[in-house]
C-alpha cells in the first residue's frame, strides 16, 4: 500500500497568531475560520427565528450525522448526536446487561468519563471493575496494552470499556484484535475515541464495537458540547436516556406533535440528545468534518506522526524519553524525564506563548496541521529555558 502523502501546514485556515505555538490539540483544538463563520451564521439565524423552518431542525444535524458516519465507515442511521463523551457512555451503560460476579474491564489512568459510569454499573449490578494496570502492560521500553487486555479477558468479562489511545501519553490499543477477543468471549465493547477520532483511522466494520463515542472539540476540530455516538445495528433497539420529542417518529410534522408516538426515529437516532438541532454548534461541526474528510484521516495521521517523530528525537537530546512508535498513536506524544516534570513548567512555557499539557508524569505534546517548524523551534527554545 502506498504511504499517505503528507499535508502542508494549514495554519492559514485558523485564527492562530504567529506568536502562539499551540501544541495542545489533545486539550482542545482551535476552530477553523470557516467553522467560526458557519457558527456565526447559525447564531444569526437564531437571532431571526421567523426565518427558521421546521426543516432547519433536521438538515444540519442529518448532515453532521452522515459526515461522521463516513469518517468511521458507518451508515448515518448508526450515529446518534450527543452533547459529550459521558452522555454516550451513559447510553451504553444503560443498554448493556451485566450479571453479578461479572467484570467490566478498563485501563489504569483511563479518562474518567469512561470509568465513572462503569463504577456505578458494577456497583448496581453486583459486578466488579477489572483495572488493567500499566505494570501489566510494560514491555521493554514500550507498552503493550493489547496483550495485557487479552490476558484480562475471560469467561467473566461482560464489557470492555476502552480508548483507542490513552489520553496521557498516546499509548495505543489494537482495537481490531481487542474487538475479535471481545466477540470470542461474548463481551460487549464500548469505546471512547475522543482522543483519536479525526486523527487516527478507525473502521467500525473492522473493530465491531457495540458502542463508540467521540466528543467533537479535540481531534474532530469541532465545537464544545457536541459529539457523536455509534451504536451497532444490534444495539439500536435500546432505551434512550432521555425522552425528547425529536427522536420520535413523525417529529418532522410540528402540527402533529401532540399525537404522541410510541415508535422512535430509525436506527441510532433514538439516542439523540434533546435540542440536537443546535443552530450555532451544528454548522461548526459540519464545516470541521467536511474539512477532515477532505484532508483524509490517513494523511492527517501520517503528517502528525512525522512531526512527532521529529519532536521526540530532539527531546531525546535533552534527556527525555517517549514511547516507541509501534506502541504509540502517531498524533500523540508524551515525553518523560527522570525526576518528573519540572515545577512550574507549564507557566514558564505559557509565558513564552508556548502551550502544551502535563498529564501524570508526561509532558503531552499534541500538534495538528496548523503547526509548523517555527512552532517546534519555539517549543524547544522555551523548554530549554524552563529546565
Amino acid at each position: 500500500m502506498t504511504a499517505p502523502s503528507p499535508i502542508d501546514c494549514q495554519r492559514s485556515l485558523f485564527d492562530l497568531p504567529r506568536q502562539i505555538a499551540w501544541l495542545n490539540c489533545a486539550y482542545m483544538s482551535p476552530l477553523m475560520t470557516a467553522a467560526v463563520a458557519a457558527g456565526e451564521a447559525g447564531l444569526r439565524r437564531k437571532a431571526r427565528p421567523w426565518q427558521l423552518t421546521p426543516r432547519d431542525f433536521f438538515s444540519d444535524s442529518e448532515r453532521a450525522r452522515a459526515l461522521f458516519a463516513r469518517l468511521v465507515g458507518a451508515s448515518p442511521g448508526d450515529i446518534a448526536i450527543v452533547p459529550s463523551a459521558s452522555y454516550g457512555i451513559a447510553v451504553a451503560a444503560a443498554n448493556l446487561r451485566v450479571e453479578p460476579g461479572q467484570e467490566i474491564v478498563v485501563l489504569e489512568d483511563q479518562f474518567p468519563s469512561n470509568v465513572y459510569a462503569w463504577q456505578r454499573k458494577a456497583a448496581d449490578s453486583g459486578a466488579s471493575l477489572r483495572i488493567v494496570r500499566r505494570a501489566e502492560a510494560v514491555a521493554g521500553p514500550g507498552i503493550d496494552w493489547t496483550s495485557a487486555i487479552a490476558a484480562a479477558i475471560g469467561g467473566q468479562t461482560a464489557i470492555l470499556a476502552l480508548p483507542h489511545c490513552l489520553w496521557t501519553d498516546g499509548s495505543l490499543v489494537d482495537l481490531v484484535r481487542v474487538g475479535a477477543l471481545a466477540r470470542a468471549h461474548g463481551a460487549a465493547l464500548v469505546l471512547d475515541l475522543t482522543q483519536s477520532a479525526g486523527a487516527l483511522a478507525f473502521d467500525v466494520a473492522a473493530v465491531q464495537p457495540d458502542f463508540m463515542v467521540a466528543a467533537a472539540y479535540k481531534w474532530l476540530l469541532g465545537p464544545y458540547s457536541l459529539g457523536f455516538l455509534y451504536a451497532a445495528p444490534h444495539r439500536q433497539n435500546g432505551r434512550p436516556i432521555e425522552e425528547n420529542w425529536i427522536i420520535r417518529t413523525g417529529s418532522e410534522d410540528f402540527a402533529r406533535l401532540v399525537e404522541y408516538a410510541d415508535d422512535y426515529q430509525p436506527g441510532a437516532r433514538r439516542y439523540d440528545m434533546g435540542e440536537r438541532s443546535s443552530f450555532h454548534l451544528m454548522p461548526v461541526a459540519v464545516a470541521a468534518l467536511e474539512q477532515i474528510l477532505g484532508w483524509d484521516v490517513r494523511r492527517i495521521a501520517a503528517t502528525l506522526a512525522a512531526r512527532n517523530r521529529t519532536i521526540a528525537a530532539r527531546a531525546a537530546g535533552l534527556g527525555f524519553t517517549a514511547l516507541p512508535d509501534d506502541c504509540r498513536a502517531g498524533h500523540f506524544l508524551g515525553i518523560r524525564r527522570p525526576g518528573g516534570v519540572p515545577e512550574g513548567l507549564l507557566a514558564k512555557l505559557a509565558a513564552q506563548q508556548v502551550f502544551v499539557s502535563v498529564r501524570g508524569d508526561s509532558i503531552r505534546v499534541t500538534p495538528h496541521l496548523y503547526n509548523d517548524d517555527e512552532d517546534v523551534e519555539r517549543f524547544f527554545d522555551a523548554l530549554v529555558r524552563a529546565l
